[in-house]
């Protein structure tokens, strides 16, 4: 019971910081943050993911430029719905070899201090985080936890994105990305995915009434305590 707890509680930092640094913020600048807050959200995605941002941000960003043609990193529609599904995290680990793609994708992403000396350490980053938790909860509920967290992060949530979110759904706009509402509440809102290949720059990923972007409330959050600066909405930017 307390990895299971420990489990949902690091899958929702992951996933919160993944959506709301790493997708709004770093790759579509849909957010402008203080620095201080861009270092939070770094530290928890070193600790929890192991991810380096101008990896995540070339890949998606290729994915953006090749959506489902020739190019795309991992849509389903060219290699396979099972095998995104359950092999996401190779397509991703192929691409981010090839530094071309990510100094070509990411070239604005710029390494500070932290990114150069800490950041881009990602397994380091696993290993001080699962560290950290075995010596808070005990050895074995602590590799649990990890272990739950890991397999949910890579192998369900985030590959579904890239899976079901471009295999099954309802589309808003005219793109080959699809809507889950169920999986949107899982993933701070990423389920959302047809409306953010219809307005990437948006920091808010939900339009109709009954769609929820469980990310929006925090943000406007971080807007209101003035830690972050937002781009135009989908409604703005449609109105």
């Amino acid at each position: 019971m307390i990895s299971l707890v420990v489990a949902v509680v690091l899958i929702q930092i992951a996933v919160f910081s993944t959506t709301i640094y790493l997708h709004r913020t770093a790759t579509h600048k849909a957010l402008v943050m203080t620095p201080a807050l861009e270092w939070l959200f770094k530290f928890a995605l070193w600790l929890t993911t192991g991810i380096e941002t101008k990896e995540w941000v070339a890949v998606h960003r290729k994915h953006h430029a090749f959506t489902d043609e020739e190019g795309d990193p991992h849509s389903p529609m060219l290699k396979g719905f099972w095998k995104v599904q359950l092999g996401n995290v190779y397509y991703y680990m192929q691409e981010v070899k090839n530094t071309d793609v990510v100094e070509r994708y990411a070239r604005d992403v710029k390494h500070g201090w932290w990114d150069k000396h800490v950041f881009r350490h990602g397994l380091l980053g696993l290993a001080v985080g699962t560290t950290a938790l075995c010596m808070v909860i005990g050895l074995g509920w602590g590799l649990l936890a990890a272990g739950i967290h890991a397999v949910m992060y890579v192998f369900v949530l985030s590959s579904s994105i890239n899976g079901l979110c471009h295999h099954v759904g309802y589309r808003n706009f005219d793109n080959t990305a699809t809507n889950l509402r169920f999986l949107a509440l899982l993933t701070g809102g990423e389920g959302l995915h047809n409306n953010h290949h219809g307005y990437p720059r948006s920091p808010k990923f939900s339009f109709r009434p009954s769609e929820i972007d469980p990310a929006w409330p925090i943000i406007k959050l971080l807007i209101a305590l003035k830690l972050a600066k937002p781009y135009k909405t989908i409604e703005e930017v449609a109105a």
